[in-house]
């Protein structure tokens, strides 16, 4: 798999991509506010509005980037990456759904490696990033990405899937997929982000089944107060819709601190007062969308995808977000392009 190594390519490669993108990334420039018209259609008329031109037509740059790179990794390296034909593949999954021309090429490699879980484990791509309970979330994703869109018939293999993921919950409720204390990153989700998968995953594989494991995740939730953006996000998108004190006490403390931390250039970073960073806002973004009002949340929302549309690349692709930052990762550029074309896509009408 392939190698962090720290770097200044990525700085160098935001300058390239021209001033806005390096101002923007490095949290120096505001965006300007969306014109006050299209902000009262939005309210008016949908929860996130009309989705603009560029847009869309980043979304599409987007979808040519990953369809090269998730066709390609398989036919390179004889291996099946958690990051291209697993993150990256669920974006390109949901972009087939919503009607987004997605070559059939570009997937046929990950449609049948999905339906055979069994050799999730050992792919060929043991390395620095093949936590097997990540590739089992990750995979996992794209496999009920795949059904969803109806690329593949998996309710097998999800069953497969559902049944490892279920055994790998920690005593306390939660799903850890990365070194304990760690900021979670596009490699590493953390407890919040790999709670919201694993439980997603549980709920439509078998809600009856897995209600147990079910029921202990929501009250490991009911029980934190997350202080970073990508836990705080993760928190919301695992939170059932219970409206009972505890569960409304958690929603409103990871909304305010959301509300309260998006940065001037419109993304939002790892912790509040630092730079934004892709992959963070598009988890936010996403988070939002679940559980913001919209009311209160369109203009903000607004000015996240703003920002990554400003942020992307000119090959369709986002700067990889790395902990620490500036770092150099194929791997986590490819994880995070994926979360950043969902949230976007997420956007589109029939989403």
């Amino acid at each position: 798999m392939p190698i962090v190594l720290p770097g200044t390519c990525r700085a160098l490669a935001l300058l390239a991509a021209g001033p806005v993108v390096w101002w923007l990334t490095c949290g120096q420039n505001m965006l300007p506010a969306q014109p006050a018209n299209r902000q009262a259609t939005a309210a008016a008329n949908s929860p996130v509005g009309p989705v603009p031109v560029e847009e869309t037509a980043c979304v599409k740059r987007a979808l040519e980037f990953l369809s090269r790179e998730v066709a390609r990794w398989p036919a390179d390296n004889k291996c099946f990456s958690c990051h291209n034909n697993g993150d990256a593949a669920r974006a390109l999954y949901h972009a087939q759904r919503l009607g987004f021309p997605v070559p059939a090429a570009a997937l046929d490699d990950t449609n049948l490696w999905l339906l055979r879980p069994a050799e999730w484990e050992h792919n060929g791509g043991e390395g620095e990033f093949s936590d097997k309970q990540l590739a089992d979330l990750q995979f996992g994703a794209s496999l009920l990405a795949a059904i969803d869109s109806s690329a593949v018939r998996g309710d097998e293999a999800l069953g497969q899937v559902a049944a490892r993921i279920a055994d790998a919950q920690t005593p306390t409720g939660c799903w850890k997929a990365d070194a304990a204390g760690s900021l979670g990153s596009p490699v590493t989700y953390g407890p919040f982000l790999s709670t919201a998968l694993a439980s997603q995953l549980l709920r439509t594989a078998d809600a009856r089944r897995f209600q147990p494991q079910l029921d202990l995740a929501q009250r490991w939730l009911r029980s934190q107060r997350p202080e970073n953006m990508l836990n705080a996000s993760g928190a919301l998108l695992a939170l059932d819709d219970g409206q009972d004190h505890q569960a409304q006490a958690l929603r409103q403390h990871c909304l305010a601190l959301l509300r309260d931390s998006q940065h001037r250039g419109g993304g939002w970073g790892p912790y509040r007062n630092q730079a934004p960073e892709p992959f963070d806002t598009a988890v936010v973004l996403l988070a939002l969308r679940r559980a913001g009002d919209p009311g209160l949340d369109g203009e903000r929302m607004a000015r996240g995808r703003a920002y990554l549309v400003a942020s992307q690349l000119d090959d369709g692709s986002w700067p990889e977000t790395t902990r620490p930052p500036l770092a150099e990762s194929y791997a986590q550029r490819l994880s995070t392009s994926g979360w950043a074309t969902l949230a976007l896509l997420r956007q589109q009408p029939n989403r």
